[in-house]
């Protein structure tokens, strides 16, 4: 049977807020995260993401304050990303009510890390995300970049994806520093890239404007549309999206 593809907003926070960037800066104000939270769910969203965005290079834990306060209204499945560097850390924010993790910089320092939390947490509430930029120098033409998008690693970002996928994590979330926040598209070549390498989820994440860019998403092999800016300034909406996608033959939820 053909996979549903699930839509999921994101949730981007600094100072317990929910912001937008462009390129991962230029942050705006875009509301309370509970209030977001219940809205998306309200909408029809299966899945939420809430990504403590200067963490990893604060250096400090995740806001589980925020954290309990989103599952106390969120009535689906929510991820949450942002200063999750081991088991300790995933455990304190599952105990805190999120359904899911996900890990970035700390994953890449230290592979084993996505291991370790697999046979603790089980592979399905393990996601790796992976900022990537657009490098010609790199054998796939992605590289991979941590702490936020601000450090360049030299690795290619295929060849991390790979690794990740053989680690076992059931998702994977690539960001494309290039079309984040812009509105012109995902990066449908790096999704293309992973799809061809894993059986894994693959997240479409950084760059949704249009209806059409989330069908082309689907088509290039996402199986979880993440959009941002598009829902919290109600560009579009979630309900809107599905029907669109319905209409155009995708199983949505």
């Amino acid at each position: 049977m053909e996979k549903k593809i699930k839509i999921m907003p994101c949730l981007d926070m600094q100072n317990g807020r929910v912001v937008k960037g462009v390129q991962f800066v230029d942050i705006k104000d875009a509301g309370d995260p509970m209030e977001c939270s219940r809205a998306y769910c309200e909408a029809g969203a299966d899945e939420i993401a809430l990504l403590d965005i200067t963490a990893t290079v604060e250096d400090r834990a995740t806001m589980l304050e925020v954290v309990r306060r989103v599952a106390n209204v969120a009535t689906v499945p929510f991820t949450v990303g942002g200063g999750i560097r081991d088991c300790l850390s995933a455990d304190a924010v599952l105990a805190a009510g999120a359904d899911r993790v996900s890990t970035s910089s700390a994953a890449f320092r230290k592979p084993e890390v996505i291991a370790e939390m697999i046979r603790a947490f089980g592979r399905d509430r393990v996601t790796v995300a992976i900022d990537a930029a657009i490098n010609t120098a790199m054998p796939s033409g992605y590289e991979v970049f941590i702490d936020g998008g601000r450090t360049a690693t030299g690795k290619d970002a295929i060849e991390w994806a790979k690794q990740v996928s053989d680690y076992g994590a059931a998702t994977i979330l690539p960001t494309s520093k290039s079309t984040d926040g812009v509105r012109t598209g995902y990066d449908l070549p790096l999704i293309r890239k992973i799809r061809e390498i894993t059986e894994a989820d693959v997240v479409a994440s950084g760059g949704a404007g249009t209806l059409e860019h989330f069908y082309e998403a689907v088509q290039s092999g996402a199986t979880v549309l993440l959009a941002a800016s598009v829902f919290h300034f109600k560009v579009i909406t979630i309900p809107e999206l599905k029907s669109y996608l319905s209409g155009k033959g995708v199983p949505v939820l």
